[in-house]
Protein backbone atom coordinates (compact mmCIF):
# COMPACT_ATOMS: atom_id res chain seq x y z
CA UNK A 1 0.00 0.00 0.00
CA UNK A 2 1.05 3.67 -0.64
CA UNK A 3 2.00 6.00 1.89
CA UNK A 4 -0.85 8.16 0.12
CA UNK A 5 -3.66 5.40 0.63
CA UNK A 6 -2.66 4.34 4.36
CA UNK A 7 -4.88 5.34 7.08
CA UNK A 8 -4.24 8.55 9.01
CA UNK A 9 -7.27 7.59 11.64
CA UNK A 10 -7.32 4.54 13.95
CA UNK A 11 -10.51 3.03 12.55
CA UNK A 12 -10.29 3.78 8.90
CA UNK A 13 -11.71 5.63 6.28
CA UNK A 14 -15.82 6.59 6.44
CA UNK A 15 -17.54 6.39 3.10
CA UNK A 16 -20.86 7.61 2.94
CA UNK A 17 -23.78 7.02 0.16
CA UNK A 18 -26.94 9.56 -0.08
CA UNK A 19 -29.76 8.20 -1.39
CA UNK A 20 -32.26 11.79 -1.47
CA UNK A 21 -35.63 11.30 -0.49
CA UNK A 22 -35.50 7.53 0.06
CA UNK A 23 -38.24 6.07 2.08
CA UNK A 24 -37.21 2.77 3.67
CA UNK A 25 -40.36 1.06 2.82
CA UNK A 26 -40.59 1.94 -0.49
CA UNK A 27 -36.60 1.00 -0.84
CA UNK A 28 -37.74 -2.67 0.74
CA UNK A 29 -40.18 -3.29 -2.00
CA UNK A 30 -38.39 -2.69 -4.47
CA UNK A 31 -35.13 -4.86 -3.16
CA UNK A 32 -37.48 -7.66 -2.54
CA UNK A 33 -38.57 -7.65 -6.35
CA UNK A 34 -35.21 -8.77 -7.46
CA UNK A 35 -34.19 -5.78 -9.83
CA UNK A 36 -32.43 -4.41 -7.66
CA UNK A 37 -29.64 -6.13 -6.24
CA UNK A 38 -27.28 -3.20 -4.88
CA UNK A 39 -30.00 -1.43 -2.72
CA UNK A 40 -30.56 -5.43 -1.61
CA UNK A 41 -27.35 -5.38 -0.33
CA UNK A 42 -28.25 -2.04 2.00
CA UNK A 43 -31.86 -2.85 3.16
CA UNK A 44 -31.41 -6.29 4.46
CA UNK A 45 -29.95 -4.36 7.99
CA UNK A 46 -31.18 -0.76 7.11
CA UNK A 47 -33.40 0.83 9.48
CA UNK A 48 -35.97 4.01 10.08
CA UNK A 49 -34.89 7.59 11.27
CA UNK A 50 -36.76 10.48 11.87
CA UNK A 51 -35.97 14.00 9.29
CA UNK A 52 -35.61 16.87 10.65
CA UNK A 53 -38.43 19.79 10.77
CA UNK A 54 -39.36 21.06 8.22
CA UNK A 55 -38.37 18.22 5.98
CA UNK A 56 -36.76 19.66 3.53
CA UNK A 57 -33.10 18.38 1.66
CA UNK A 58 -31.29 22.08 2.96
CA UNK A 59 -32.50 21.95 6.72
CA UNK A 60 -31.63 18.13 7.04
CA UNK A 61 -28.78 17.73 4.62
CA UNK A 62 -27.05 20.90 6.69
CA UNK A 63 -27.79 19.17 9.70
CA UNK A 64 -26.12 15.88 8.59
CA UNK A 65 -22.89 18.24 7.48
CA UNK A 66 -22.93 20.36 10.84
CA UNK A 67 -23.89 17.56 13.28
CA UNK A 68 -26.32 20.42 14.72
CA UNK A 69 -29.80 21.30 15.28
CA UNK A 70 -31.14 23.98 13.09
CA UNK A 71 -31.21 26.42 16.11
CA UNK A 72 -27.47 25.88 16.19
CA UNK A 73 -26.81 26.03 12.09
CA UNK A 74 -29.77 28.46 11.09
CA UNK A 75 -31.06 27.23 8.35
CA UNK A 76 -35.04 26.46 8.05
CA UNK A 77 -36.19 26.42 4.75
CA UNK A 78 -34.74 26.51 1.08
CA UNK A 79 -35.38 30.46 1.97
CA UNK A 80 -34.66 32.99 4.10
CA UNK A 81 -36.40 36.60 5.07
CA UNK A 82 -34.58 39.75 5.70
CA UNK A 83 -36.98 41.57 8.56
CA UNK A 84 -36.15 44.64 7.63
CA UNK A 85 -36.65 45.07 3.42
CA UNK A 86 -38.52 41.83 3.35
CA UNK A 87 -36.46 40.63 0.35
CA UNK A 88 -36.11 36.36 0.31
CA UNK A 89 -32.92 34.65 -0.77
CA UNK A 90 -31.91 30.78 -1.74
CA UNK A 91 -30.41 29.39 1.66
CA UNK A 92 -26.98 27.91 0.61
CA UNK A 93 -23.36 27.03 1.87
CA UNK A 94 -22.58 30.72 3.44
CA UNK A 95 -25.34 30.41 6.07
CA UNK A 96 -24.90 27.97 8.15
CA UNK A 97 -23.66 29.37 11.46
CA UNK A 98 -21.92 26.18 13.16
CA UNK A 99 -18.83 24.24 12.27
CA UNK A 100 -19.43 21.55 9.25
CA UNK A 101 -17.64 17.88 9.71
CA UNK A 102 -15.27 19.36 7.30
CA UNK A 103 -13.87 21.65 9.23
CA UNK A 104 -13.98 18.95 12.25
CA UNK A 105 -11.93 16.82 9.79
CA UNK A 106 -9.52 19.16 8.79
CA UNK A 107 -8.42 20.29 12.40
CA UNK A 108 -6.90 16.64 12.71
CA UNK A 109 -5.51 17.05 9.72
CA UNK A 110 -8.36 14.77 7.76
CA UNK A 111 -9.37 15.28 4.35
CA UNK A 112 -12.93 14.95 2.86
CA UNK A 113 -14.22 14.66 -0.78
CA UNK A 114 -17.76 15.33 -1.45
CA UNK A 115 -20.36 15.12 -4.46
CA UNK A 116 -23.44 16.26 -4.82
CA UNK A 117 -24.22 17.35 -1.03
CA UNK A 118 -27.00 19.91 -0.92
CA UNK A 119 -26.82 23.37 0.53
CA UNK A 120 -23.11 23.17 -0.02
CA UNK A 121 -22.98 25.53 -2.67
CA UNK A 122 -21.35 27.98 -3.44
CA UNK A 123 -18.59 25.63 -3.01
CA UNK A 124 -15.59 26.96 -0.32
CA UNK A 125 -12.19 25.85 0.42
CA UNK A 126 -11.98 22.28 2.72
CA UNK A 127 -9.24 20.39 2.96
CA UNK A 128 -10.61 18.06 0.07
CA UNK A 129 -12.19 17.83 -3.29
CA UNK A 130 -15.79 19.08 -2.57
CA UNK A 131 -18.30 19.24 -6.19
CA UNK A 132 -22.10 21.43 -4.69
CA UNK A 133 -25.05 19.84 -4.70
CA UNK A 134 -28.74 21.09 -4.91
CA UNK A 135 -29.11 24.33 -5.28
CA UNK A 136 -26.65 24.83 -7.45
CA UNK A 137 -26.56 26.90 -10.25
CA UNK A 138 -22.87 27.70 -12.08
CA UNK A 139 -20.97 24.96 -12.18
CA UNK A 140 -17.61 27.07 -12.44
CA UNK A 141 -19.00 28.60 -8.62
CA UNK A 142 -19.58 24.63 -7.35
CA UNK A 143 -16.34 22.89 -7.55
CA UNK A 144 -13.32 23.06 -5.01
CA UNK A 145 -10.16 23.47 -5.90
CA UNK A 146 -10.89 25.05 -9.43
CA UNK A 147 -9.12 22.59 -10.87
CA UNK A 148 -11.58 19.98 -11.11
CA UNK A 149 -13.43 22.09 -13.72
CA UNK A 150 -11.13 21.01 -16.56
CA UNK A 151 -11.85 17.40 -15.21
CA UNK A 152 -15.49 17.29 -14.53
CA UNK A 153 -15.76 19.21 -18.56
CA UNK A 154 -18.19 22.40 -18.86
CA UNK A 155 -20.79 19.80 -20.65
CA UNK A 156 -20.82 18.37 -16.87
CA UNK A 157 -25.06 18.03 -15.39
CA UNK A 158 -25.32 19.68 -12.07
CA UNK A 159 -28.71 19.17 -11.42
CA UNK A 160 -32.14 18.17 -13.85
CA UNK A 161 -34.06 20.45 -15.21
CA UNK A 162 -37.42 19.72 -12.77
CA UNK A 163 -39.46 23.08 -14.26
CA UNK A 164 -39.25 21.82 -18.21
CA UNK A 165 -39.47 17.87 -16.41
CA UNK A 166 -42.81 18.84 -14.26
CA UNK A 167 -44.76 18.21 -17.04
CA UNK A 168 -42.89 16.41 -19.71
CA UNK A 169 -42.08 12.72 -17.95
CA UNK A 170 -39.81 12.21 -20.84
CA UNK A 171 -37.94 15.01 -20.72
CA UNK A 172 -37.20 14.40 -16.75
CA UNK A 173 -36.49 10.78 -16.88
CA UNK A 174 -33.74 12.05 -19.87
CA UNK A 175 -32.58 14.47 -17.13
CA UNK A 176 -32.45 12.20 -14.64
CA UNK A 177 -29.89 9.84 -16.69
CA UNK A 178 -27.67 12.65 -17.44
CA UNK A 179 -27.16 13.29 -13.99
CA UNK A 180 -26.52 9.81 -13.30
CA UNK A 181 -23.61 10.00 -15.92
CA UNK A 182 -22.39 12.82 -14.13
CA UNK A 183 -22.54 11.12 -10.63
CA UNK A 184 -20.69 8.25 -12.27
CA UNK A 185 -18.25 10.74 -14.05
CA UNK A 186 -17.32 12.60 -10.83
CA UNK A 187 -17.04 9.46 -8.34
CA UNK A 188 -14.67 7.90 -10.99
CA UNK A 189 -12.17 11.19 -10.88
CA UNK A 190 -12.57 11.81 -6.76
CA UNK A 191 -12.34 8.68 -5.89
CA UNK A 192 -9.63 6.56 -7.58
CA UNK A 193 -6.45 7.78 -5.48
CA UNK A 194 -7.52 7.12 -1.87
CA UNK A 195 -5.97 10.24 -0.69
CA UNK A 196 -9.16 11.02 1.57
CA UNK A 197 -9.93 9.65 4.85
CA UNK A 198 -14.21 10.75 4.57
CA UNK A 199 -15.82 10.36 1.35
CA UNK A 200 -19.55 11.23 0.28
CA UNK A 201 -21.49 10.91 -2.36
CA UNK A 202 -25.51 11.49 -2.89
CA UNK A 203 -27.73 11.05 -5.46
CA UNK A 204 -30.21 13.00 -5.44
CA UNK A 205 -32.42 11.31 -8.53
CA UNK A 206 -34.74 9.73 -6.62
CA UNK A 207 -36.24 12.89 -5.01
CA UNK A 208 -36.42 14.44 -8.42
CA UNK A 209 -38.40 11.18 -9.29
CA UNK A 210 -40.94 10.60 -6.62
CA UNK A 211 -41.74 14.25 -6.69
CA UNK A 212 -43.38 13.81 -10.41
CA UNK A 213 -43.69 10.10 -11.11
CA UNK A 214 -44.33 8.53 -7.68
CA UNK A 215 -47.32 7.33 -9.33
CA UNK A 216 -45.71 5.67 -11.59
CA UNK A 217 -43.15 3.93 -9.41
CA UNK A 218 -45.95 2.41 -7.62
CA UNK A 219 -48.32 1.72 -10.02
CA UNK A 220 -47.90 -1.40 -12.63
CA UNK A 221 -50.43 -0.33 -14.89
CA UNK A 222 -48.85 3.23 -15.10
CA UNK A 223 -47.67 4.39 -18.67
CA UNK A 224 -44.57 5.92 -17.37
CA UNK A 225 -44.39 2.47 -14.87
CA UNK A 226 -41.73 0.78 -16.70
CA UNK A 227 -39.59 3.69 -17.71
CA UNK A 228 -39.38 4.60 -14.26
CA UNK A 229 -38.25 1.76 -13.24
CA UNK A 230 -35.72 1.06 -15.82
CA UNK A 231 -34.41 4.44 -14.24
CA UNK A 232 -34.46 2.86 -11.02
CA UNK A 233 -32.25 -0.10 -12.73
CA UNK A 234 -29.56 2.51 -13.71
CA UNK A 235 -29.33 4.48 -10.10
CA UNK A 236 -28.89 0.84 -8.57
CA UNK A 237 -26.02 0.10 -10.76
CA UNK A 238 -24.51 3.24 -10.34
CA UNK A 239 -24.88 1.84 -6.46
CA UNK A 240 -23.73 -1.06 -7.16
CA UNK A 241 -20.33 0.32 -8.74
CA UNK A 242 -20.10 2.75 -5.26
CA UNK A 243 -20.55 -0.23 -3.10
CA UNK A 244 -18.27 -2.70 -5.08
CA UNK A 245 -15.47 -0.04 -5.03
CA UNK A 246 -15.51 0.26 -1.03
CA UNK A 247 -15.42 -3.55 -1.22
CA UNK A 248 -12.10 -3.00 -2.66
CA UNK A 249 -10.99 -0.93 0.51
CA UNK A 250 -8.69 -2.18 2.92
CA UNK A 251 -9.94 -2.73 6.60
CA UNK A 252 -10.69 -1.13 9.09
CA UNK A 253 -13.78 0.98 7.06
CA UNK A 254 -17.30 1.45 7.79
CA UNK A 255 -19.93 2.31 5.29
CA UNK A 256 -23.64 4.75 6.04
CA UNK A 257 -25.92 5.30 3.77
CA UNK A 258 -29.40 7.84 4.58
CA UNK A 259 -31.91 9.36 2.99
CA UNK A 260 -32.77 13.24 4.43
CA UNK A 261 -36.63 12.85 3.98
CA UNK A 262 -38.67 9.71 3.43
CA UNK A 263 -41.86 10.18 0.48
CA UNK A 264 -45.24 9.16 -0.01
CA UNK A 265 -47.99 9.59 -2.62
CA UNK A 266 -49.52 12.54 -2.49
CA UNK A 267 -52.93 13.14 -1.29
CA UNK A 268 -53.14 17.33 -2.29
CA UNK A 269 -51.04 19.99 -1.98
CA UNK A 270 -51.63 22.62 1.21
CA UNK A 271 -51.15 26.40 1.43
CA UNK A 272 -50.37 27.67 4.34
CA UNK A 273 -50.55 31.52 3.53
CA UNK A 274 -54.24 30.54 1.84
CA UNK A 275 -55.04 28.95 5.17
CA UNK A 276 -53.99 32.31 7.31
CA UNK A 277 -55.62 34.46 4.65
CA UNK A 278 -59.18 32.88 5.04
CA UNK A 279 -58.35 33.28 8.75
CA UNK A 280 -57.52 36.63 8.38
CA UNK A 281 -54.41 36.96 9.70
CA UNK A 282 -52.41 36.84 6.29
CA UNK A 283 -52.62 40.12 4.34
CA UNK A 284 -50.96 41.51 0.93
CA UNK A 285 -51.17 44.74 -0.68
CA UNK A 286 -52.64 43.48 -3.82
CA UNK A 287 -55.19 40.67 -4.30
CA UNK A 288 -53.51 37.56 -4.37
CA UNK A 289 -53.74 37.08 -7.81
CA UNK A 290 -51.46 40.12 -8.09
CA UNK A 291 -49.21 38.67 -6.18
CA UNK A 292 -46.07 36.73 -7.36
CA UNK A 293 -46.00 33.55 -5.60
CA UNK A 294 -42.28 33.89 -3.42
CA UNK A 295 -42.64 37.62 -3.04
CA UNK A 296 -42.78 38.41 0.96
CA UNK A 297 -42.43 42.41 0.01
CA UNK A 298 -46.51 41.99 -0.45
CA UNK A 299 -46.41 41.47 3.14
CA UNK A 300 -48.66 44.14 4.38
CA UNK A 301 -48.38 46.20 7.60
CA UNK A 302 -51.73 44.64 8.58
CA UNK A 303 -50.82 41.32 8.25
CA UNK A 304 -50.68 39.23 11.78
CA UNK A 305 -48.77 36.35 10.20
CA UNK A 306 -47.50 34.37 7.42
CA UNK A 307 -45.74 31.30 6.07
CA UNK A 308 -42.61 30.43 4.37
CA UNK A 309 -42.22 26.87 2.79
CA UNK A 310 -43.16 24.49 3.23
CA UNK A 311 -44.98 25.44 6.45
CA UNK A 312 -43.18 27.63 8.57
CA UNK A 313 -45.04 30.59 10.36
CA UNK A 314 -43.76 33.51 11.39
CA UNK A 315 -45.98 35.80 13.84
CA UNK A 316 -45.43 39.43 12.24
CA UNK A 317 -44.10 40.59 15.31
CA UNK A 318 -43.37 44.39 15.72
CA UNK A 319 -40.23 43.71 17.56
CA UNK A 320 -39.11 41.70 14.62
CA UNK A 321 -40.08 42.70 11.45
CA UNK A 322 -39.83 46.40 10.33
CA UNK A 323 -43.45 46.30 9.26
CA UNK A 324 -44.75 44.21 11.95
CA UNK A 325 -47.54 45.62 14.06
CA UNK A 326 -48.05 42.21 16.51
CA UNK A 327 -47.27 43.55 20.40
CA UNK A 328 -44.30 41.36 21.95
CA UNK A 329 -47.29 40.67 24.27
CA UNK A 330 -49.71 39.25 21.90
CA UNK A 331 -47.58 36.52 20.28
CA UNK A 332 -48.17 33.73 22.35
CA UNK A 333 -51.81 33.62 22.23
CA UNK A 334 -51.79 34.30 18.61
CA UNK A 335 -49.64 31.05 18.11
CA UNK A 336 -52.09 29.14 20.05
CA UNK A 337 -55.23 30.49 17.99
CA UNK A 338 -53.05 29.56 15.18
CA UNK A 339 -52.22 26.20 16.29
CA UNK A 340 -55.90 25.60 17.54
CA UNK A 341 -57.32 26.48 14.42
CA UNK A 342 -54.69 24.43 11.83
CA UNK A 343 -55.41 21.27 14.07
CA UNK A 344 -59.12 21.63 13.05
CA UNK A 345 -58.48 21.98 9.62
CA UNK A 346 -59.87 18.76 7.47
CA UNK A 347 -59.62 17.58 3.37
CA UNK A 348 -62.10 14.72 2.76
CA UNK A 349 -62.64 14.71 6.15
CA UNK A 350 -59.55 13.64 6.87
CA UNK A 351 -57.39 15.96 9.24
CA UNK A 352 -54.66 17.86 7.35
CA UNK A 353 -52.19 18.63 10.27
CA UNK A 354 -50.14 16.00 12.59
CA UNK A 355 -48.87 18.72 14.61
CA UNK A 356 -47.69 22.10 14.77
CA UNK A 357 -44.50 22.72 16.66
CA UNK A 358 -43.71 25.95 18.73
CA UNK A 359 -40.57 27.49 17.09
CA UNK A 360 -38.86 28.16 20.47
CA UNK A 361 -39.61 24.39 21.88
CA UNK A 362 -38.73 22.79 18.59
CA UNK A 363 -34.90 24.04 18.24
CA UNK A 364 -32.42 24.98 20.73
CA UNK A 365 -29.08 26.83 19.88
CA UNK A 366 -27.31 30.58 19.24
CA UNK A 367 -29.48 30.66 16.10
CA UNK A 368 -32.95 29.73 17.65
CA UNK A 369 -34.33 33.21 18.00
CA UNK A 370 -33.94 33.76 14.16
CA UNK A 371 -36.47 30.49 13.89
CA UNK A 372 -40.18 30.88 12.86
CA UNK A 373 -42.88 30.64 15.67
CA UNK A 374 -44.67 27.58 14.59
CA UNK A 375 -43.65 25.29 12.50
CA UNK A 376 -46.04 22.68 10.57
CA UNK A 377 -46.07 18.88 10.79
CA UNK A 378 -48.62 17.45 7.97
CA UNK A 379 -50.67 13.78 8.15
CA UNK A 380 -48.86 12.03 5.44
CA UNK A 381 -49.37 12.90 1.97
CA UNK A 382 -49.24 16.41 2.44
CA UNK A 383 -47.59 18.59 0.86
CA UNK A 384 -47.52 21.89 2.88
CA UNK A 385 -46.71 24.90 0.86
CA UNK A 386 -46.59 28.87 1.42
CA UNK A 387 -46.56 30.68 -1.70
CA UNK A 388 -48.12 34.42 -1.57
CA UNK A 389 -50.36 34.21 -4.76
CA UNK A 390 -53.23 31.41 -4.20
CA UNK A 391 -56.40 32.07 -2.37
CA UNK A 392 -57.89 28.23 -2.11
CA UNK A 393 -55.53 25.80 0.14
CA UNK A 394 -55.93 22.85 -1.65
CA UNK A 395 -55.09 22.08 -5.44
CA UNK A 396 -52.86 20.21 -7.38
CA UNK A 397 -49.91 21.74 -9.44
CA UNK A 398 -47.87 18.69 -11.12
CA UNK A 399 -46.72 16.84 -8.59
CA UNK A 400 -47.46 13.12 -7.50
CA UNK A 401 -44.81 12.76 -4.53
CA UNK A 402 -44.29 14.07 -0.98
CA UNK A 403 -41.40 14.61 1.26
CA UNK A 404 -42.10 12.32 5.05
CA UNK A 405 -40.72 13.36 8.32
CA UNK A 406 -40.64 9.69 9.19
CA UNK A 407 -39.83 6.47 6.99
CA UNK A 408 -36.35 7.77 6.28
CA UNK A 409 -33.83 4.95 5.25
CA UNK A 410 -30.44 4.54 7.44
CA UNK A 411 -27.99 1.90 6.56
CA UNK A 412 -24.88 1.50 8.42
CA UNK A 413 -21.96 -1.37 8.42
CA UNK A 414 -21.57 -0.80 12.52
CA UNK A 415 -25.00 -1.02 12.64
CA UNK A 416 -25.43 2.60 14.89
CA UNK A 417 -29.05 3.21 14.89
CA UNK A 418 -29.61 7.27 14.76
CA UNK A 419 -33.00 8.79 15.83
CA UNK A 420 -32.15 12.07 13.68
CA UNK A 421 -30.43 12.80 10.28
CA UNK A 422 -28.09 15.10 12.98
CA UNK A 423 -26.98 12.14 14.62
CA UNK A 424 -26.20 10.67 11.38
CA UNK A 425 -22.97 13.52 11.40
CA UNK A 426 -22.48 13.11 14.82
CA UNK A 427 -21.49 9.38 14.37
CA UNK A 428 -19.26 10.92 11.48
CA UNK A 429 -17.87 12.76 14.48
CA UNK A 430 -17.43 9.79 16.94
CA UNK A 431 -15.77 7.65 13.89
CA UNK A 432 -13.05 10.09 13.82
CA UNK A 433 -12.72 10.39 17.49
CA UNK A 434 -13.83 13.76 17.54
CA UNK A 435 -16.17 15.09 20.17
CA UNK A 436 -19.27 17.42 19.37
CA UNK A 437 -19.19 21.08 20.55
Amino acid sequence: MSSIEKNTNANGKLVVLGLDGLPLSLAKRLAASGRFPALARLTVSATEMQAELPELSPVNWTSFYTAADPGEHGVYGFTRIHSRDYTMGLCNFEQPQHPTIFDRLAEKGLRTRSINLPNTYPARPIKGMLISGFVADELSQAVYPKFLLNMLGSDFLLEADTTTGATDPAFLLDQLRKTLTARKHAFSLLWKDGAWDLFIFVLTETDRLFHFLYDAVEEADHPWHKECLGLLEEWDALIGEFLDAYDTLPEPKRLMSLADHGFTRLITEVDVNALLRQMELFKTHLPPEACSELDPQQISAHCKAFALDPGRIYIHAASRFANGSVADSDVFALEQHITERLMSVTYNGQPVFKKIHKGRELYTGKIAQFAPNLVCESVAGFDLKAKFNRREPFGFFGRTGTHTVQDTFFYDSQNAQPQRVRDVGTEILRHFQLTER
